[in-house]
């Protein structure tokens, strides 16, 4: 006994209208001026281009000699080395800062607040200049029976430079934290508890992990940022990453423009691989949150639904006769 042919969904496509018998042909409505400004804009971005490969004052001969330069090269790393580490100081404190903040325990509340108070709330190159000054003020601390020498370790450039970033950097990493973890519902927190977890068992294996969906985006803005801010460690002074080298060769040669079209570019290129990477981060730990249907599951949804989604196609399937040898 055969049946007539049912309908089933196939996505990719929606039904169009009917009326009367015959279907509607939806046309596109046309946008003149939406494309001439749009022609506009290509004009004006190829005619800029020109006029920048073509002007003397930038000296591109010079830029492409200078961009693989051994000292530029090296100041490249030292950019990097000072990224990492500091990121790496804001990523502890800024844990240990936001664990402070929903801590019940009002000194390590009021603590944590009056770290990001006074770090978020002072400019970061006015902080820079105060970590270069920290020699002339701390050059030594009395503990009572003897008297530490500070001198030494507070000339160290490269250290204050990262202390430096690092601190100002934690004071809006806790904040991001905090944010990602309130965002993780209670539920999850009660339930973890009633496994028998304890509070840093609870941290670490239910609530970090579903908070890292929310912290990985705006750390790795973060982390960009923090790039880029490295080119301020001269008001330490320290001079050897990418910016201040690239002034120092630029004072040698009485060419400010190429360097820092020099410097510019090395910029452009660390933070384009930041960026690849970052979108990679937050697809990993993206799992699970967005689900897209697949067509198979779409044509269930229809037969349950009896209406296909808005995205669908109802088509009709070839007519199918039960066989009860082959029961499929």
């Amino acid at each position: 006994m055969s049946s007539s042919p049912r309908p089933t969904a196939t996505a990719g496509a929606e039904s169009p209208a009917v009326v009367g018998g015959e279907p509607i042909v939806a046309v596109k409505l046309r946008h003149p001026w939406r494309t001439a400004f749009a022609v506009l804009l290509v004009v004006a971005l190829a005619l800029f281009v020109y006029d920048a490969a073509t002007r003397e004052e930038f000296q591109w001969g010079r830029v492409g000699a200078y961009l693989f330069d051994q000292r530029v090269f090296q100041a490249v790393g030292i950019t990097i080395a000072l990224t990492l580490l500091s990121m790496l100081i804001a990523i502890v404190m800024g844990l240990v800062l936001a664990v402070m903040r929903l801590s019940d325990n009002p000194v390590l509340k009021s603590v944590s607040w009056l770290f990001l108070w006074l770090f978020r709330g002072t400019p970061v190159y006015v902080q820079l200049v105060f970590w270069g000054l920290l020699g002339t003020i701390y050059s030594s601390v009395s503990v009572g029976f003897t008297e530490i020498d500070l001198q030494t370790a507070l000339q160290n450039t490269f250290l204050l430079a990262v202390l430096g970033l690092g601190l100002n950097e934690a004071a809006y990493m806790a904040e991001i934290v905090r944010a990602g973890i309130q965002a993780v519902p209670e539920g999850q927190t009660e339930a973890s508890k009633a496994l028998g977890m304890s509070w840093s068992q609870t941290i670490r294996r239910t609530v970090l992990p579903q908070a890292m969906r929310i912290i990985i985006p705006p750390t790795g803005n973060e982390f960009i940022s923090l790039l880029k801010t490295t080119s301020l460690v001269v008001a330490v002074p320290y001079t050897a990453e990418l910016y201040g080298r690239a002034t120092d060769i630029a004072n040698e040669l009485f060419l400010p423009v190429p360097m820092l079209l020099v410097a510019a570019t090395w910029y452009l290129a660390i933070t384009s691989i930041l960026m690849v990477g970052q979108h990679y981060l937050e697809r990993h730990y993206a799992k699970g949150a967005t689900r897209q249907l697949t067509a198979r599951q779409l044509a269930a949804l229809a037969d349950a639904e009896g209406v296909p989604p808005g995205n669908a196609r109802v088509v009709d399937a070839p007519e199918r006769r039960f066989n009860e040898e082959d029961p499929r």
